[in-house]
């Protein structure tokens, strides 16, 4: 007996990522969650912000961020290319909060018992503030990456500025998000 087929993405959700209002109720729905809300909500607040896979997420470590100057050092998994991003207000205040809490760990975010936060484990807490955001899709951390291209995207930022941000080596990684901008058609009738 063959095993079930996995249903595809489209057939689960009707789009791959959320709006920025969608992120801000993630976010608030997080730091409502459980006794660790507000390392929750400063993880997907980072992802977001910076596009991170979930592996980059949880393996992020003290010495990638300098608080000082606000910057986060983004170390690429999948062959993608490192860059050094600003680090502004909320997310400087959200790391702070984090960091002291657990200010022997080398990793950012950990769990209770000092140990490095699993992909498996960011993936439950995201499941668990999709549902109680209310959002009406399911909610996977990758959305979070696609999120991020799809508000710079519609931002207007410049598609090879979005490639070194997001860390794709092949830019054709990066054009899907332009396709997505809905904005993109504004432009095109002047009545």
């Amino acid at each position: 007996m063959a095993p079930p087929i996995k249903p595809t993405n489209a057939s689960r959700r009707a789009r791959e990522h959320l709006t920025p209002a969608e992120i801000e109720q993630l976010i608030a729905a997080a730091r409502r969650l459980g006794r660790h809300g507000r390392r929750d909500a400063a993880m997907i607040l980072l992802a977001y912000r910076h596009g991170l896979r979930v592996s980059e997420l949880v393996s992020l470590r003290r010495e990638q961020l300098d608080l000082r100057q606000g910057l986060l050092h983004v170390r690429r998994l999948k062959n993608g290319l490192p860059s050094t991003h600003p680090l502004r207000g909320p997310e400087l205040r959200a790391l702070r909060e984090v960091l002291r809490e657990y200010p022997a760990s080398a990793y950012v975010f950990v769990t209770e018992r000092g140990a490095p936060m699993t992909d498996s484990t960011f993936r439950k807490l995201l499941t668990r503030a999709g549902d109680e955001a209310g959002l009406g899709l399911p909610v996977h951390p990758h959305m979070l990456r696609h999120s991020t291209g799809f508000k710079l995207a519609n931002d207007g930022q410049d598609t090879r500025a979005i490639q070194h941000y997001l860390g794709h080596r092949n830019i054709q990684h990066t054009v899907v998000y332009t396709h997505l901008a809905s904005n993109r058609f504004n432009d095109f009738w002047k009545d």
